[in-house]
């Protein structure tokens, strides 16, 4: 398509524009992704991909070119001076999913699988083009002023322009939006190969005298990242900071350890920052361009990501004529809130990582000390931390594009879809058809019995026992967004094309066969 406008300009290929100009691809939309960086990142960031990202990816189609590369975590161990104080193990019991772990995978794979997997439907990044500025054209588009890696310069005019281009954001500073908030703490992280005694299915948590550390397993065999939040001195002398987390690792587990040379040290300032809006015109922004915060619980890339994702279906919509542009307004109305929630949980969780007071220390000792004997308080404390930091238990209940339903049933407006464990899901047909269809990028109706004629693509459950698992008796049905969250539910009689309508969604220019 040389020479034609493209609907979309996606400034930004990290992990949140490739999965961006992915999704509005495969629902054939013409993107350009560009980039300044003259090529892929070769240093390691973002490590951890929680739960919801994961089921994201499966809808995506990528996940299995991500899965085997990664290593899987299921426990959060605390040590102190020494002496294991308790392991925090998963528990998804209350938010069942098919990948009940986290995948610590470096983001350098993540995005080569996005790159390939947004390749093969037509989109190729064009490195070292850098946006320089734009102007916001109403209906008429954004015309954006580009210069390439020879240093020539291109105007171009898309439908659209996306964002993702991090904290320091172009996109951002030219619509005037600064992100509000504050920096805090200065740390340390180092990617090392270590030799330890210690399980490689753990995030490890380490209190010693001369301050907290964690250690993260990378999938490379030995290889961990560290943090210390203590002691940031760094100034290129590589091996005294091996020799610094190898003195503190083996004070707080109370076992030796040698550090090697690490591969990469950045020292950093947490920012918690964000942006109370992230539509302006026919400007969206995403990811680091509209929230930054600590990396406490590995959240960022993971926020992104699910950015990029609700942004993508209804920016396709747009594009097909399927709702008018009023729906991008959900976009900000249901990622805003999502953003403030995150830096008031990251700060916690940073607050908790760093563990500076000695009386909070003694506190947490005892509190640990109770936590193990009483295995139901445990199991409570568990689930609080998995729904929160695998994103499973995040819903648009509130949201402009979710029919509120007054039922406590399994599921519900507002809720994610796949609520099934591997074993359920394995070992039921029906489940298998449920997830394959969350994989195609469109409205889908569930039903429990036919369907009437003229409705969006069906899938009509024979299963009862599949029915019960969502809460659906005859003649239920349930309205699943293109991002597999619940938009509606209803009952024989109720009509889902009056919700998708209530919706703001027009029916016959997606009617299709299932």
């Amino acid at each position: 398509m040389t020479g034609t406008a493209p609907e979309v300009l996606v400034v930004g290929a990290g992990p949140v524009g490739l999965s961006a100009a992915h999704e509005l691809a495969r629902q054939g939309v013409w993107v350009r992704l560009v980039d300044a960086a003259p090529g892929p990142a070769t240093t390691s960031r973002a490590l951890a991909t929680h739960a919801r990202t994961l089921e994201t990816y499966d809808q995506m189609g990528v996940l299995d070119d991500l899965l085997p590369r990664g290593q899987r975590v299921e426990h959060f161990t605390l040590h102190q001076n020494g002496r294991r104080l308790i392991r925090f193990d998963t528990d998804y019991s209350r938010l069942p999913t098919r990948f009940p772990f986290t995948l610590m995978v470096d983001q350098v794979i993540t995005e080569e699988v996005l790159r390939d997997a947004a390749a093969r439907h037509g989109v190729t990044v064009e490195w070292g083009v850098r946006l320089d500025r734009f102007e916001d054209l109403g209906e008429d588009g954004v015309r954006a002023h580009l210069t390439g890696p020879d240093g020539r310069a291109e105007t171009v005019t898309a439908g659209w322009l996306v964002g993702a281009d991090g904290g320091h954001s172009t996109v951002r500073k030219q619509l005037g939006l600064k992100l509000a908030g504050e920096s805090s703490e200065t740390w340390l992280i180092a990617d090392a190969v270590v030799d330890c005694d210690l399980p490689r299915d753990s995030i490890h948590w380490m209190r010693t005298p001369r301050g907290t550390v964690m250690m993260v397993p990378f999938p490379d065999e030995g290889k961990w990242r560290l943090l210390d939040t203590a002691e940031t001195s760094y100034g290129g002398d590589d091996r005294m900071v091996a020799d610094r987390f190898a003195a503190k690792i083996s004070a707080g587990t109370g076992k030796p350890a040698r550090v090697e040379l690490p591969g990469w040290v950045s020292v950093f300032t947490i920012q918690q920052r964000m942006i109370p809006q992230m539509r302006e015109g026919r400007v969206l922004l995403a990811g680091d361009a509209a929230h930054v915060h600590s990396p406490a619980s590995g959240q960022g890339m993971n926020t992104g990501v699910q950015d990029a994702v609700n942004l993508s279906w209804k920016l396709a919509a747009v594009l097909r004529g399927e709702a008018s542009d009023s729906l991008l307004d959900s976009y900000g109305a249901e990622r805003v809130p999502v953003g403030a929630e995150l830096l008031r949980t990251t700060k916690v969780a940073t607050l908790l990582v760093q563990l500076r007071s000695r009386r909070a220390a003694a506190f947490l000792r005892t509190a640990f000390t109770v936590l193990r004997n009483i295995p139901p308080l445990k199991g409570r404390v568990q689930r609080k931390i998995m729904g929160g930091m695998s994103a499973l238990g995040l819903g648009y209940g509130a949201g402009p594009l979710t029919l509120e339903d007054p039922s406590a049933r399994p599921v519900r407006p507002g809720d994610r879809l796949a609520r099934v464990d591997a074993a359920r899901a394995g070992g039921s047909p029906e489940w298998q058809r449920v997830l394959a269809e969350l994989r195609r990028p469109e409205w889908l109706l569930l039903t429990h019995g036919p369907a009437a004629e003229g409705q969006p693509r069906t899938l009509s459950l024979s299963d009862p026992s599949v029915a019960a698992d969502l809460g659906l008796r005859a003649g239920d049905w349930l309205l699943v967004r293109p991002d597999g969250y619940v938009a509606a539910r209803g009952s024989a009689g109720q009509s889902p094309s009056a919700a998708l309508a209530s919706l703001g969604i027009r029916l016959e220019t997606f009617t299709r066969a299932a």
